[in-house]
């Protein structure tokens, strides 16, 4: 057996053009039948029940996990299995959404007639439009293609990428008919990164109570450069008596006074704060304060509630942490 790197090259890009026209001719077929599937599955008042044999049905499980993050309840069946039991696991409220690129597949066939007496709505997605399969079906999606990519024509190739390209086509008008937003995917992604992103609110993982590092404007510079070692911020804010913010000191701040050479023994915070400091809600997403403290190159933010007093505080630190960053 010897390797050509160059006639791997080639048939990498012969691969990658007879798939890409196999989609532009899928693209070309798209009629009133899709939307008719689109409208059957988004009725639905059980689930979409993906099922198929062999490739088709590894497809299939890619379609219904992609259908069931994005909103449309959806399991896999596997045909085989279904002749010896699981059958009962569909029922008639549901819609089975089967795959086949012949449209003749042995267990596929078998259950056919089953799910027409269940009274089960039957979306095909086929190649073989004369089929078992599309005689059978309500809606017949074609998912034929004009040659496969393999060099003998036999492994599923272009016909694999036509179905799940077309699933995808499914699950992104459903999930646009529905009105489904990104939050709604971070809650089915909760241990995910976008999970974080969307789900983590600044409550979450702010510092409160007696880690937030504050004092009064009357305060000596001492007592601030105290309360802002002991709380490990980086920086300290400034409050009245009703815990409204006033203004913030940071280790920056405190950089630039002794750059400048002052004395700092008599000085107060209220003589070396910075006034109407950048905030953000304890309820918005961590992400936002993140996106605050880049814009404004800032490493830590102050917290406040509705009524816009002091509740909490967060740096960089506290969000890498939280894997929010």
């Amino acid at each position: 057996m010897t390797f050509n790197p160059d006639q791997a090259l080639q048939l990498a890009r012969e691969t990658l053009d007879i798939e890409a026209e196999a989609l532009m001719g899928l693209k070309s077929r798209l009629d009133a039948r899709f939307s008719q599937a689109v409208q059957m599955m988004l009725n639905v008042q059980g689930r979409v029940v993906v099922t198929g044999m062999g490739k088709s049905g590894h497809i299939g499980s890619k379609i219904a996990a992609t259908l069931a993050s994005t909103g449309t309840p959806a399991m896999f069946v596997h045909p085989g299995e279904a002749s010896h039991g699981d059958l009962g696991m569909i029922k008639a409220i549901d819609v089975v959404l089967a795959i086949s690129n012949s449209g003749e597949s042995d267990e596929l066939v078998s259950i056919l007639p089953v799910l027409k007496r269940l009274g089960v709505p039957l979306i095909a997605m086929t190649g073989g439009l004369t089929s078992a399969l599309a005689l059978h079906a309500d809606v017949v999606l074609d998912s034929s293609v004009s040659k496969e990519a393999c060099p003998l024509n036999l492994a599923p190739t272009a016909s694999t990428t036509a179905q799940l390209a077309l699933g995808d086509a499914l699950a992104v008008a459903l999930l646009d008919a529905r009105g489904f937003k990104a939050e709604d995917f971070a809650r089915s992604h909760p241990g995910g990164s976008l999970g974080r992103r969307l789900l983590t609110h600044v409550s979450d993982v702010m510092r409160k109570d007696d880690q937030v590092p504050s004092v009064l404007p009357s305060a000596s510079f001492s007592a601030l450069m105290q309360e802002m070692s002991r709380k490990g911020l980086g920086a300290s804010a400034i409050v009245n008596e009703s815990q409204h913010i006033l203004g913030i000191f940071t280790d920056g701040d405190l950089r630039r006074l002794v750059e400048k050479g002052l004395d700092l023994r008599l000085l107060q915070a209220k003589d070396v704060m910075h006034a109407n400091p950048r905030t953000v809600n304890q309820n918005a997403l961590a992400v936002e304060a993140a996106e605050l403290m880049e814009q404004f190159k800032i490493t830590s933010v102050l917290v406040v509630n509705d009524a816009h007093e002091l509740c909490g505080a967060l740096n960089t630190n506290d969000l890498m942490r939280a894997k929010v960053i």
